[in-house]
């Protein structure tokens, strides 16, 4: 969308809001219905519990809406973590998956395959490095970075075996792998899961002086997310990011830049560092990188990083799949134009000056960058889970994180006047807590 579509979007809003709600929301309220419930049932009967969803059975997307299989609409707030980005059922990115089933999905990289090689030409270019490793998941990238850092060190700076150190930050989320889960202080997603792998550090996000202090000969890379997602969308000071470039360039260590969340188009930019005029060695991608289709996650770096891996010391089944390339084209494709990335500045403008204005309203603070939003609700009103249930009963999907914070990511393409109902939502949903009190 150009600058002057979203203009007159903002500017005709008032006038187009009650036609966009009536046309979106369901006017009864979200109940679980029987036959919501005796899927529900099944579905816990039978799947480990590892998940905490709210009780509503989604059966269809369209853009940003879902509707359940009793035919009530909901506006995601949520797009799976970002990986639906460009909206459910995109037309280019579903042309592209429906084009490629016809003809070949799996060879395995035992084999080439005519779609790999203009995937991570295109991806490459995108990010403007020279070599893509490609995956599945958010979590076998960042495996996948720890383990090319570790080769690095040993083979490149000359580290002695075994003896290699990643710093990581307090706060982090990459992933909840046995190896990945050692450097977290989430005890959910730790404790009881040990004995731990060692070889990371962790300092206090947005550090830089502890940074520097926990920076040894050993270090190899410092692996961080530009902005924290799962912590409530936790933006570092502007300072953060360019100290972690200048210290790695110092002491000759890898910055890995976890952009799996914040990268692909949504805080505004194509990568949460271009915010900040800052460029890793290694950007780990994944989420929106599969359209909300497939998984498609990867590690895009120079050759002189990622070039330390030879035949036989990493590799997956499923990576660098021609469906998955596929799809992961036509992403690039859309992202190379820059306009979900411009949409995503502009209608963050607008969702974060509607959040704005409830602080001091039930609402503590708000953080965030493009469409994506961290907010902390006053625990006096309720937490963070009880908020979101109550804007599900609304028709608004969103999904809470630690303590009374939730956070927004709707997809890029939601509609203005959409992203205006959903604060009104909020704001309602607190009004309500606020007179229960």
């Amino acid at each position: 969308m150009t600058n002057e579509t979203l203009d007159t979007a903002e500017t005709t809003a008032s006038e187009t809001d009650a036609e966009t709600v009536a046309h979106h929301i369901h006017p009864q309220p979200a109940v679980t219905t029987t036959r919501q419930s005796e899927l529900i049932e099944r579905e816990e009967e039978h799947t480990a519990h590892n998940y905490h969803p709210l009780p509503v059975v989604v059966a269809e997307g369209d853009g940003a809406w879902v509707t359940d299989i009793d035919g009530r609409r909901y506006l995601d707030c949520l797009a799976a973590y970002s990986a639906v980005n460009f909206g459910h059922s995109n037309p280019v990115l579903l042309d592209a998956a429906r084009a490629q089933l016809d003809r070949i999905t799996l060879t395995s990289r035992a084999f080439h395959n005519d779609q790999l090689g203009p995937f991570v030409e295109a991806l490459a270019a995108l990010s403007g490095k020279d070599m893509v490793l490609p995956m599945n998941t958010g979590a076998e990238a960042v495996e996948s970075g720890i383990k090319v850092a570790r080769a690095w060190g040993y083979r490149v700076k000359g580290v002695a075996d075994d003896q290699a150190n990643i710093i990581v930050m307090a706060g982090n989320f990459h992933g909840r792998t046995t190896t990945i889960v050692s450097f977290s202080d989430d005890p959910t997603a730790r404790d009881g899961f040990g004995p731990f792998t060692p070889g990371f550090r962790t300092v206090p996000y947005g550090d830089a002086e502890a940074l520097a202090a926990a920076i040894d000969a050993n270090t190899v890379a410092v692996l961080v997310e530009p902005i924290q997602g799962e912590s409530g969308i936790v933006v570092p000071p502007a300072d953060f990011l360019p100290a972690v470039r200048a210290l790695c360039d110092a002491n000759r260590v890898l910055f890995i830049a976890d952009e799996i969340q914040s990268g692909l188009g949504r805080t505004g930019a194509t990568f949460a560092c271009d915010l900040v005029g800052v460029v890793p060695d290694l950007y780990l991608l994944g989420k929106a990188l599969g359209g909300g289709i497939v998984p498609v996650s990867a590690v895009v770096g120079n050759a002189d990083v990622l070039g330390v891996l030879q035949p036989g010391e990493h590799g997956s089944t499923f990576g660098g799949n021609p469906l998955a390339a596929a799809v992961g084209r036509a992403v690039v494709g859309m992202l190379a134009t820059g306009e979900p990335q411009e949409r995503a500045a502009l209608l963050g403008k607008r969702l974060h000056t509607g959040l704005l204005r409830l602080v001091g309203h039930g609402v503590l603070a708000v953080r965030g960058a493009g469409l994506w939003a961290g907010i902390d609700i006053d625990p006096q009103l309720a937490t963070g889970r009880e908020v979101c249930e109550l804007l599900m009963e609304r028709g608004l999907l969103a999904k809470d994180t630690h303590g009374s914070t939730i956070r927004l990511a709707p997809p890029i393409v939601v509609d203005p006047a959409d992203l205006d109902w959903a604060v009104d939502q909020l704001e309602a949903v607190l009004q309500d807590l606020s007179a229960r009190l």
